[in-house]
Order: structure tokens, then sequence, then C-alpha cells
């Protein structure tokens, strides 16, 4: 990529991660596409994404692949590792070895080295002293990211925070904890139709979403609106299909082919 389009690129991705006043917001569409921005800023291997709840404990919500997801919530449960590190301190964690990092999170850092990963950071996502939760970053070979790229994903995580808190008070949504307490609701249904569409299609559950999330882009729909109708079977595997077919998407999904390098 060049330094032109780079330029073009950056302005696209914090234009949409400021446009959070849309009749159609979606919380859980809105949080995903800022996890893909990240993973193609950094070319990074898989990025997740923490919110802490109504009670202030740390939910999943956003993650690149169901393996994050899955990675994201064996940190969440044995509390330790990057993202939480970063949540508490509300500062970046950034280009830690998982080689030297075993004293710091000796519960984690084998869980993370197995699955493939080499290097981690996190990314407290606040603004001022408002802190809702914070990104993960993986890398599978040992990247380090630099200091301007790291300031611009943190700049992402930021905006994509402003716009959240924005978003609320423009709505009246209430706090701010409820406001994400029902988009990790959403989030449920949305995990639990993955799987419906995953199995009858005989696709793996990172396309599955791709497929859901094509629909309800298509339709103007929100993604747990398009996950409702799939649980109660009002919408069909063939509708799902057709409206990927007939977009500029493939069967497998979502792919994130731009690189921002």
């Amino acid at each position: 990529m060049t330094a032109e389009e780079r330029e073009h690129w950056l302005t696209d991705a914090f234009v949409m991660l400021a446009d959070t006043l849309t009749a159609e917001f979606d919380v859980v569409e809105f949080l995903s596409t800022l996890t893909e921005r990240i993973v193609e800023l950094l070319n990074a291997a898989e990025v997740g994404l923490v919110i802490a709840d109504s009670t202030q404990k740390l939910q999943v919500i956003a993650s690149s692949t169901d393996r994050m997801h899955l990675i994201e919530l064996f940190e969440v449960q044995t509390h330790e590792g990057p993202c939480l590190d970063s949540y508490r301190d509300g500062q970046p964690v950034v280009n830690v070895d998982l080689k030297d990092a075993e004293m710091r999170w000796p519960v984690f850092t084998p869980m993370a080295r197995s699955a493939g990963f080499r290097m981690v950071h996190a990314l407290p996502m606040r603004w001022h002293d408002e802190l809702i939760g914070a990104t993960n970053i993986f890398h599978s070979a040992r990247v380090k990211i630099s200091e301007r790229d790291a300031h611009l994903a943190q700049a992402f995580a930021d905006v994509a925070t402003i716009g959240l808190l924005h978003e609320r008070a423009a709505r009246g949504a209430g706090t701010l904890s409820e406001q994400l307490q029902r988009a990790l609701t959403a989030r449920v249904q949305i995990e639990q139709a993955k799987g419906v569409v995953a199995e009858r299609a005989g696709i793996e559950v990172d396309a599955a979403f791709g497929w859901l999330r094509r629909y309800a882009r298509s339709n103007n729909l929100r993604a747990a609106d398009v996950a409702r109708a799939v649980l109660d079977r009002t919408l069909s595997l063939e509708q799902l299909r057709d409206a990927l077919v007939g977009s500029s998407g493939t069967e497998q999904g979502e792919s994130s082919t731009t690189q921002a390098q």
C-alpha cells in the first residue's frame, strides 16, 4: 500500500469509527468492525475486545475470529493476561514477547503459546476518566508494533470509545453499562446463530458469522435481529446464502484483505 493509499484508508477508518449516530446503529457490528480495522492496521493475527458489564466484570463482545473469542474467554476466566492488565491500569501493554512472559502471566502465557501466538499487546478503551474495556492484539510471529502504529491503534480505540459515549448520550440510552449489557445479550444470540448456521451449512463458525453480517448489511438490519430470525427459523439458510452469493462477498464469509502496511 502506498503512502497515499494508507492515508485514505486511515481517513475512511476514522470516519467509520466516528459515525455512530445513524438510525440503524449496531453496537456489536460497530465493535466487530473495530477489531477488523486494528487487524488490518497492524497486520495482526487476531484481535478481540472485552467490555465491562454493569457489575464491572469483563465480557468478550467482539473478536476477529472464533479462536480469539475462546482465548479471550480463557483470559477473563483466569483473571490474567495483557487485556486484564490494560483494563486495570488504563494503560497500553505493547510488544510483550510470550517467551519471557510466564512469570507475569503463569496460566495465560502457556495457553497463548500453545495456540500459536508469540507477541501480545493490549490497549485500553477509555476517554478521560471513563474506562469501558480493552482490546487484545496477538501476533503469531515475534513482530513488534512501532510507536507510530501503536499510537494509531490507540487512536482507533479512543475514537470508538468516544463514539459509544456520544451515541449513548444522544439517544438517551441510559448508562453505558446498560447500553453494553444489551450488546452483550445480542452477542449471545449471535453466537448461538453462528453455531446453527455453521452446522446447517457445513462451514466454519467464522464463515457463518460472515454470512450473518453480510445479510444484515444487505438488508439494513442489526446483526442481532438476523440472529434472532435464524434461531426462530423465520430466516432460512437459503436466504442467507442467496444474499451472500448476490453480493461482492464469498461463501466463506467476510475477509479482511486490505492491509494498512
